[in-house]
């Protein structure tokens, strides 16, 4: 069976990838996830949670985790469901109030 793939958007309209569905909705669970149990994250914080995470789940992640959740973060970031924090460094992510 032939794996489904989505469009992802970036924030900036740039061109962005598509990547396999089941991966999207893997990282885009975790990341909501952390973001919901903690105010905010920075990139590596999510990162080294969503990787303990998977081991913990004894998920295997083909590929390179953040390569994937680099292009997760800025679709979430396009579809405004994370926000970056102003001012931050290193930058802070947090999920947008309105959702």
């Amino acid at each position: 069976m032939e794996e489904q793939k989505i469009q992802l958007k970036h924030p900036q309209g740039k061109k962005a990838v598509s990547i396999n569905k089941d991966k999207y909705e893997l990282l885009t669970t975790e990341t909501v996830q952390y973001l919901t149990e903690n105010k905010d994250g920075t990139f590596s914080e999510i990162s080294q949670r969503i990787a303990q995470s998977l081991k913990d789940k004894k998920i295997i992640f083909d590929g390179s985790l953040n390569w994937y959740l680099e292009w997760v973060k800025l679709d979430l970031e396009a579809r405004q469901i994370i926000t970056r924090v102003p001012k931050t460094s290193p930058q802070k992510y947090t999920l947008t109030k309105s959702r």
